[in-house]
């Protein structure tokens, strides 16, 4: 069994988790110190690559290996892709070395993709709402329609792009970006 030990400041102490993994038979474990938030962490994908085939990757808690179920999921799926298991050792419910642990993520996987469609959804039709009622998708055009104007005009003097980015303070490629749309538009 391997552990996973993380804190997320360099005040907290990792103890307590190392005392706990040892405790429950982890002989390596990979401590770390970073948010849960960040995708890359180092210590994390080197325990999932160190564990053999029918190997477990064992946590404390679930909050100290993934922050959302999406997350949980995916980390258990690259556990899973070694030939290896998961367990939590406050969860018990998060333990894939059982049927009844495998069943319960399996469950979470349904309701996660469920969510992710539902909000797909919403977005989708908040956005033809938007769009029905005039509303200006994505972001602001870099150029006023003062500027776009003076840009027209400087280009149709034979002014390169970049000596219009310079007079109008913005950059060569958004004065080519511009230029281009306003050829096809």
């Amino acid at each position: 069994m391997i552990g996973y030990a993380r804190v997320s400041t360099s005040g907290q102490t990792l103890a307590a988790q190392i005392e706990q993994l040892k405790a429950a038979g982890c002989t390596t474990i990979f401590q770390e110190t970073a948010s849960g938030a960040r995708a890359d962490r180092p210590q994390l994908k080197k325990a999932i690559a160190a564990l053999p085939p029918d190997g477990v990757l064992m946590v404390t808690r679930l909050d100290r290996l993934a922050r959302s179920t999406r997350d949980l999921l995916n980390i258990v799926a690259q556990i899973e892709a070694q030939h290896a298991r998961f367990r939590s050792l406050a969860e018990a419910w998060a333990d894939t070395t059982t049927p009844a642990g495998r069943l319960m993520l399996t469950v979470l996987g349904g309701l996660a993709e469920f969510e992710r469609s539902l909000i797909a959804e919403r977005t989708g039709e908040g956005r033809a709402r938007a769009v029905k009622a005039g509303k200006r998708l994505g972001r602001r055009p870099l150029l006023t329609g003062t500027q776009q104007a003076e840009a027209l005009r400087m280009a149709g003097e034979d002014k390169s792009h970049a000596e219009i980015g310079q007079l109008l303070r913005v950059s060569r490629s958004t004065v080519t970006r511009f230029l281009a749309r306003a050829q096809t538009g």
